[in-house]
């Protein structure tokens, strides 16, 4: 058994872990809150953007149009990949859950011969493809808390340009899928993978009884509408998973905190049985000692 004093280190240590993680409870708990309230913001914008794209390629234009980013190509070689993922750790399984996810997507893809190029947005995700020694052909790092929508455009962008077909006819992505952690409430987070390009038209945004008007005419405002509604899709997945990664770390942390306290109640009973002992070794010495004078 450990001395008296090595248990009273010991439980200064988990103490003061304790506090650490107590505080950082408390501080992802704001953060979550703000970013709950930042994907909330996004939705009536992305939801009445839906509708109207709905409304064009449903209804409007009969269900077809020649625009390229709605259509898919012949023969699937090259995929890009977008993984969304946080800079920071501590927030339990959420980093391994899209890492893992986004692993048995590259090798689902490999196994049916396709290269897969990796878009990284987070600092876990783009670490974790350099060390697996994969094609990262884009990367965004340090979005903070509350990104504004033109720090993600390069990302939206790039998927943009290397899907769309230039002048001799070739691209360099056949597909792009999207990857992020789906923010459902604050004890689940769960990632969602979906496929970002071709845009698949909404089916039931065509129903809408409104009947708008265009100027300078409907082809001309979904060729300006579909780059921005591919924007917002992918800013609207980065909110939530930044959502999602103060969620998971206030979890974590309160977990962490939990155990602290409950080591210290262990600690503390060792302890206590520790110094008993040592308290009644030392009666039974002095009891021993006056039987030997006598």
């Amino acid at each position: 058994m450990a001395s008296a004093r090595e248990i009273r280190r010991r439980i200064r240590s988990v103490k003061n872990t304790g506090k650490i993680t107590k505080a950082m409870e408390l501080v992802s708990a704001s953060k979550m809150r703000r970013a709950q309230r930042n994907v909330l913001a996004t939705r009536p914008y992305a939801d009445r953007l839906y509708d109207v794209m709905g409304e064009l390629t449903v209804r409007s234009l009969g269900g077809s149009s020649d625009h390229p980013l709605l259509q898919a190509h012949s023969s699937i070689r090259h995929v890009a990949l977008i993984v969304v993922t946080p800079d920071r750790g501590l927030c339990g399984a959420l980093n391994s859950n899209v890492i893992r996810a986004a692993s048995r997507f590259i090798l689902e893809q490999r196994e049916q011969g396709r290269s897969v190029d990796v878009l990284a947005v987070g600092k876990k995700g783009r670490d974790f493809m350099y060390r697996t020694d994969q094609s990262v052909a884009a990367e965004i790092i340090g979005l903070g808390d509350a990104p504004p929508l033109v720090d993600v455009l390069p990302i939206a962008t790039e998927a943009i340009k290397g899907y769309i077909p230039n002048e001799q006819g070739a691209h360099r992505y056949d597909e792009v899928y999207l990857l992020y952690t789906e923010f459902v409430n604050t004890l689940v987070q769960r990632p969602k993978l979906r496929r970002f390009l071709p845009v698949d038209p909404p089916g039931d945004a065509g129903q809408t009884k409104v009947d708008y008007s265009y100027e300078p005419g409907r082809e001309e405002v979904l060729d300006q509408l579909l780059p921005r509604f591919i924007e917002v899709q992918l800013y609207q997945a980065i909110l939530e998973s930044i959502a999602s990664e103060h969620s998971a770390r206030m979890i974590a942390m309160r977990n962490a905190n939990d155990n602290a306290k409950e080591l210290v109640r262990d600690l503390t009973l060792t302890y206590n049985k520790a110094r008993q002992a040592a308290i009644t070794k030392e009666i039974s010495e002095i009891a021993a000692g006056a039987v030997a004078l006598e």
